[in-house]
Order: structure tokens, then C-alpha cells, then sequence
């Protein structure tokens, strides 16, 4: 018989978390299953841990794609990926003061991290001769910025490279379960993967690595992925939703809903209970209306666009954080008024009952 959670259960778990148990492979899946009458109570309690490790703040995150598209791996789910037929932006490194002047944007916007993001397997001593210089550039213009670096698989001498340039972070995703791996990619292994996180944090890098769901994965392959990110010690969990691009083999793959990503996040959060959860790519087309919600388990979000796909306006974001609730790490101010969203004043009626025009309906 599969097994649940109710409300009671999820604040009855919550309770045994906060006192140092350790979220077992048959609770999570019982996460994974909680009815959508129930969600968003174990979202409420799953929301007390997010609250004891990071109070009501949410820390901000900004993509910068120095290198776009041309990538010689295979992973299905990517838009950049070799022989992608999907429509997107394509182009060399960025210099390194277009890459400055892009995080800068980010970083003015309200965002306390920069992640710089490149395509291909991985780079080359020139990439990362490069990418120092952009690392050294962006927190001499940026003063208390953190910065990501995300350049693909990753050789040991590299990230004590990166790390000297002044990096915080490398962010190299699981993307799935081990069990699954084999069949979104051929062209590397998991275990490649694996060796990455463990080179970045060798060399004194804090660790992001994270998940995207909805590739076709299992509970137990969920669960799987969320245990071994656990496993890892990683520091950052960004959860990404597939975005299925046009022109990849995942087109038109559609198996999450906004209470089933919900879920999901409960279920990392409760794995992880103080580690940083970020809801990231996807969140728009998955989560839509529940974005907001998802803030009461997730503590991190990226601004604005992401790296091939645009995202909600950085206005809109920002005034979503707010009226949850919640504050940006680091920043003091929150919007005043909810003009990104096209509210700020009511909208007079010009259509329906008594015009010519079709209703709202």
C-alpha cells in the first residue's frame, strides 16, 4: 500500500527533523505522494525548517550565459545540446567587460549572487585563464557579491584556479538520479558528474548541485537524486522544472503540475533541511500561479531571464518576494508599489456588457 502524508504526519515529521532525524528514503516517498488536498499543508510545514535556517529572506541569483549554445554533449533535456534544432541565442564568450557589465545589471537589480555560466563539456586552461578574469573584474566592480562559476565538467587544478580568481562557488547539477542517467545523456557518465562537485569542493569551492524534474523520473528516482545531492554535502540545491524546448528530444514533455513541483520542493527541503533550496529554471511554466508558495519551502530564486529561455520581468520577481512576505537577503528596500505587474492604477472596463468588444471570458 502506498504510503501518505497527512497534515498531522507532516508536522509529526517536521518535529523529528528539527531534532536531528534524518529524512529516510520511505518517508520521502510518502511526501512525494501526498494528495493535493494536502499539499499546501505540508508545504506550511515543511515551511518551518526554511523559516529556523533562513528566516523570511530569499537570496537572489543572476545567470550571465558567457558562451551560448554549440555544446558537444547530448543531454537530452538541453537546448544547447549537440544537434539541437531549438531556435535560441548562439554565440562565442562574452568579453570580460560585457560579462561584468551584465552581472552588474544583476547585481544593481537586487541580486547577491552571480553565476557565470558557459556552454561545452568542459573548459580548457584558456576558458578558465578567462573566466579568472571575469571573476576578478566582477567582484572588483561588485564589492560583497558572491560568484558562481558553471563551466562544465571540471579538472582539480582548474577549480583551485577559479578559486584563487577570488570564485565562492561551482555549480555542476546531478540533474537525476544515477539509476536514470544513462538515459538523458551518453556522452558523459554520473560519475563525471559526481567527480566535478567533489573537484570544486576540494579545491574550497562551496558546492551547488541540484535537480531538474519532470524528465520522465520515478519517485524513487526523485528520492534517489535528493539523497545522493545529500550525500554530496552540497551547499546549493537548485530545483530546475524541464522546460521542454522545441527542437530537442524532450519536446513536448509535460508531467509536473504547480502541487506536484510543490511536493518536490517539500521533499527536498525536508532532505536538506539547511541547505539553501532555489526554485529555478521552469518555475514559470510549472509552478505559474504557485510561485510565490514555493518560496515558504525554497529560500532562492534566480532574476530574470535564465540561460537560453527569458523568465519573468526581474520587476515582477522582485514584487513577488515582497508580497509574500519575504525580504531580499541583502537588500533593505522593497518595492513601494506594484507597477511591474501592470497594477499600479485600475484598469478601466473597455470590453463585455454594454461594448462591442468580447468579454473577459
Amino acid at each position: 500500500m502506498e504510503l501518505v502524508v497527512e497534515a498531522a504526519e507532516a508536522a509529526g515529521l517536521v518535529d523529528r527533523i528539527e531534532a536531528g532525524h534524518a529524512l529516510t528514503a520511505e518517508e520521502a516517498l510518502a511526501v512525494l505522494a501526498t494528495p493535493d488536498a494536502q499539499t499546501l499543508a505540508l508545504v506550511a510545514e515543511a515551511g518551518r525548517l526554511r523559516r529556523r535556517h533562513f528566516g523570511d529572506t530569499v537570496k537572489v541569483n543572476y545567470l550571465v550565459n558567457l558562451k551560448s549554445g554549440l555544446c558537444p554533449e547530448d543531454c537530452t533535456y538541453c537546448s544547447q545540446r549537440l544537434g539541437s534544432e531549438a531556435q535560441i541565442l548562439k554565440y562565442k564568450w562574452l568579453s570580460t567587460e560585457d560579462a561584468a557589465a551584465q552581472a552588474g545589471l544583476g547585481v544593481r537589480g537586487g541580486a547577491s549572487r552571480v553565476c557565470l555560466v558557459a556552454s561545452g563539456r568542459g573548459p580548457t586552461d584558456r576558458d578558465v585563464v578567462r573566466v579568472a578574469d571575469m571573476i576578478g573584474r566582477v567582484k572588483e566592480e561588485n564589492p560583497g557579491v558572491e560568484v558562481c562559476a558553471c563551466l562544465g565538467l571540471l579538472k582539480e587544478r582548474h577549480a583551485s584556479k577559479l578559486a584563487a580568481a577570488g570564485a565562492d562557488a561551482y555549480n555542476h547539477n546531478l540533474n537525476t538520479a544515477e539509476s536514470q542517467y544513462e538515459d538523458i545523456c551518453t556522452t558523459h557518465t554520473y560519475a563525471d558528474r559526481v567527480a566535478t562537485v567533489e573537484a570544486s569542493k576540494a579545491a574550497g569551492l562551496s558546492p551547488c548541485s541540484g535537480l531538474i524534474v519532470g524528465l520522465g523520473e520515478s519517485d524513487e528516482q526523485l528520492v534517489e537524486a535528493a539523497f545522493a545531492l545529500r550525500a554530496l554535502d552540497a551547499d546549493s540545491v537548485p530545483v530546475n522544472f524541464l522546460m521542454p524546448f522545441e527542437g530537442t528530444p524532450l519536446e513536448g514533455t509535460w508531467e509536473l503540475t504547480p502541487l506536484k513541483c510543490l511536493r518536490i520542493l517539500a521533499m527536498v527541503r525536508l532532505a536538506c533541511p539547511d541547505r539553501e533550496v532555489r526554485i529555478a529554471g521552469g518555475r514559470e511554466l510549472h509552478l505559474r500561479s504557485l510561485q510565490s508558495v514555493a518560496l515558504e519551502v525554497a529560500n532562492s530564486i534566480f532574476l530574470g531571464d535564465y540561460l537560453t529561455s527569458e523568465g519573468q520581468a526581474a520587476e515582477a520577481d522582485l514584487e513577488m518576494i515582497a508580497d509574500a512576505g519575504f525580504r531580499v537577503l541583502g537588500r533593505a528596500e522593497q518595492p513601494a508599489a506594484p507597477a511591474a505587474a501592470g497594477v499600479d492604477r485600475p484598469a478601466l472596463r473597455r470590453r463585455g456588457a454594454g461594448t462591442a468588444a468580447a468579454p473577459n471570458a
